[in-house]
This record gives structure tokens, sequence and C-alpha cells, in this order.
């Protein structure tokens, strides 16, 4: 492999692995904060006890997701060189603001947080962790306000073979931040939802415990479950019809769908030649893609054949076709994974409200494995979002392979995707760990007093 592939290997691995743990963080968060509130508004001890041993599992994933996200920012500087010199100018400017104002909100106010229970009235305890829920969100908003350049350029200039920012307004009411940012609010909150379910009817399924504790954490994942995993979906449906406009040859990709339709068909299930571009085995819903894409049986979706002509006339020779099967399976993933996320959490109401989730043992053994769907749908719709774009890594004005760095060898970046592949690999089974221990302890045991909630905390972390 050359350096380009390796480089883009190392990215890749390390991203997937990073974004493991900013989804948890930042829905996470939110349903510590509505469990503290709860507990100021009606002083109820076991909502403290819920606050204290989600919260120490908020803090262990937290700590990981630091600690993988440093990574990402050396290789802008070392293996993405050309490309950081290209965008430097734009893409500096919101990760600079996320490090100096959103991280620093976040990080201070989870600190105060983990030491101020005896120290802080609980008014003022609880608005800290408030401001790290905030804190957080706006860290994710930054990063994808970055991203977003990525995918649709806006408010710049190029000058002397660099992008310069011309609009910084123009950057942060960029069209795909305002599909995407959501779309990644509400993957957060349904990831958390389904960690707190299933860990929940893991302890219910075990009769171990305070039963009641367990009992109520899951009627409040419940219940994010169940808004969320809609509104994942309905936001979701508003960025792929944006796509359509501003990327319709990731459409065309992800629906391997080669030719220009007017209906447009959708695919249930495609086998595709992707070195002739043609179909080997399709099973497609007519005019169904033309629905979805623009509300109306007469929209065209674009087809491959079609717009790779069409970017040889504007950008020059080249491929601007990105893998297909990657794309287009990993679409499937990414939907197949929130479909089923829908049926379980209003399967999981439906029993609540019947009063039968315990008896219905068969589904309590389902519910912990039902964590993964969401690390399933997450993983799979940033591969789809980036592999997508390719051979673009600046959507219409610098390809990939002319942003990786022409100093550092094949040899260099072969011997760093080793050393932090094995790295996360280590770093992965100390998470599963830790989560694993303090997920299955006896919530009886968690800290009520204010002081050693401190120490159990501060120690998690």
């Amino acid at each position: 492999m050359d350096a380009l592939t390796l480089a883009r290997w190392q990215f890749g691995i390390t991203t997937v692995y990073h974004f493991f743990f900013v989804p948890l963080t930042l829905g996470l968060s939110l349903l510590v904060a509505i469990m503290e509130t709860a507990y100021v508004r009606t002083g109820n001890e076991q909502y403290k006890r819920m606050t204290q041993f989600w919260g120490r599992l908020f803090l262990i994933n937290f700590a990981m997701g630091v600690v993988t996200g440093i990574v990402q920012e050396f290789q802008f500087g070392m293996n993405w060189s050309s490309y950081s010199r290209f965008v430097g100018d734009i893409f500096g400017a919101p990760l600079a603001i996320e490090a100096l104002m959103a991280f620093f909100i976040e990080s201070t106010f989870l600190g105060i947080w983990i030491f101020g229970w005896d120290k802080l009235s609980k008014r003022v305890h609880l608005l800290t962790i408030w401001l790290v829920v905030i804190g957080s969100n706006i860290s994710a908003l930054w990063i994808l306000i970055a991203n977003s350049f990525m995918q649709e350029p806006v408010g710049y200039t190029v000058r002397n073979g660099r992008a310069e920012m011309t609009n910084f307004f123009a950057l942060l009411t960029n069209p795909n931040v305002w599909v995407q940012f959501p779309h990644v609010l509400m993957g957060g909150i349904v990831t958390a939802a389904f960690f707190v379910i299933g860990i929940c009817a893991y302890h219910l399924l075990r009769k171990n415990g305070d039963q009641e504790f367990f009992r109520r954490s899951l009627y409040i994942g419940m219940i994010a479950a169940v808004i969320s995993s809609f509104l994942v979906a309905i936001v979701g449906h508003a960025q792929a019809q944006h796509m359509v406009q501003q990327q319709p040859m990731k459409m065309g990709a992800a629906e391997a769908l080669w030719d220009s339709e007017q209906p447009a068909s959708f695919s249930i299930f495609t086998v595709g030649n992707e070195k002739d571009r043609k179909d080997v085995f399709a099973i497609r819903i007519p005019d169904v893609l033309s629905i979805l894409s623009f509300n109306s049986i007469d929209g065209q979706v674009q087809g491959i054949n079609q717009l790779q002509a069409q970017y040889v006339k504007q950008y020059g020779p080249g491929d601007y076709v990105p893998p297909v099967w990657v794309t287009y399976w990993s679409f499937r993933l990414m939907v197949g994974a929130g479909v089923l996320m829908i049926l379980l959490s209003l399967i999981t109401l439906v029993l609540v409200l019947r009063r039968g989730l315990e008896k219905a043992r068969w589904f309590l053994w389902i519910l912990p494995f039902a964590i993964a769907l969401p690390y399933l749908a997450n993983t799979a719709g940033w591969v789809m979002t980036e592999i997508g774009r390719q051979p673009w890594i600046v959507f219409g004005l610098l390809t990939t392979a002319k942003g990786v760095s022409p100093t550092v060898g094949a040899a260099s970046v072969l011997i760093s995707l080793i050393v932090f592949t094995l790295t996360y690999g280590v770093l992965m089974v100390a998470d599963v760990f830790l989560l694993l221990k303090y997920a299955q302890g006896d919530a009886k045991s968690e800290p009520e007093t204010g002081s050693e909630g401190d120490i159990s905390l501060a120690g998690a972390y």
C-alpha cells in the first residue's frame, strides 16, 4: 500500500474508534442532567443515586473520548499536511473555537460537577451538569461546522493555491450544518437511551440490586429512545434530501443508481458490477426514490454514469465515482439499525404501558444486545458520509489524493497505523472492562453522601 492508502486507513480507523464515544457523551450527559433535575425538584434520593450511577459510566466514556480525540488533531498536521495547508485558514477557525470555548466549558464544569456534590448548593451543582451538556453539544456543533465545509464549501475564495475565508457567517449558516447537526444530536440521544435501557434490562433479568432504581432508569431511557429514534429518522430524511441536491453522486452510490431515472426507483437489494457500472441482480420499488428525494413522483434522481460524465467536463479527467458497494451497504446498515431501534423502543413502550415488560423475559434478553444498534448506525452513517464523498476531501475543490502529506512515507504511516491500532485495541479492552464492571454493579452500593460521591466519581474518572 502507498502512503495515501495507509493514511486513509489510519484516519478511518482512529475516527471510527473516536466516534464510538462521542454520541454517548452527547446523549448520556443529557440523561444524567435530567436525572439530577428530577432529584433537585423532588428531593428523592433515588434520583441522586441514578445521577451518580449513570454519571460514573458517563465519565468513563468521556475520558476515553478525550484521549482518542487528541490523535485526530495530530493527523491533520502530519499525514494530511497538504489538506491542512489548503484549507487551514477556514478549517482551523471552528476547531480553535471548539477547543477554546466549548471543550473548556465542558471539561471545567465537569470537574466542578465531579467534586462539587458536597460543596455547592443543589441548584448550582445542577447548573454545572447542564453546562456540561451545553458545552458537549456546542463542541459537536463546531466540529460539524468544520466538517460541513468539506461537504459543502461556502464563504471562501481560492487564492494562491489556498482556500481563504471570506465570510465567517456563511460557515455558521452552511445549509449542511443544519441538517447534519440535528442528526448527530439525535443519534447521540438514541445511543444513550439504548445504553441505559440495555443495562437496566440486564439488571431486571437478574433481579439483583434495587429493582425500582433500574425500573425508573429504564423508563427515562425508554422515553428518550421513543422520541429520539423517530426524530433521528426525520432529520436523517431531511439530510438525505439535501444530499440529493448538493452531492448527488453520493446518493447515486447509496442507491446503486447507475443511470438517471425520472421517477426513480428505490433499491431493496442490489448486487452490482462496479467495473461495468450495471446491475447483476436488483430488487427495486418503482417511483419511491423520487418521492423520498423530492416529495414528488416527478423528481429526477441523477445516475452515476451521467454524473461521472458531468464531473469530467466540470473538473477534468478522473474517476469521480466513490466505492459503490461500501456506500450502498453502509447506508442500508444505518437505515436498518434505525428501523430496528424504532421498533424496539415502541415495543418497550407498549410493554411498559401494559405492565408486562418484566414478564416478557424473552424481550429483556434482546435489549442488552440492542445497545450495539446505535453504534452500528453511527459508524455506518459516518462511513457513508465520508466514503461517499470520495474522491473529494473538500467537495469540488481538493481531491483526497492531493491532501496527503508529500513528505511522510508509507513506512512511517504504516508504523503509526500499527501502533495506533494496537493501542486503541488495548484501550477498548480497558474501556469495556470498566463499563461492564460499573454497569453490573449493585445500585444500592452507590454513595449516598456528597463527599463519598466525590471520591467514587473521581476514581472512576
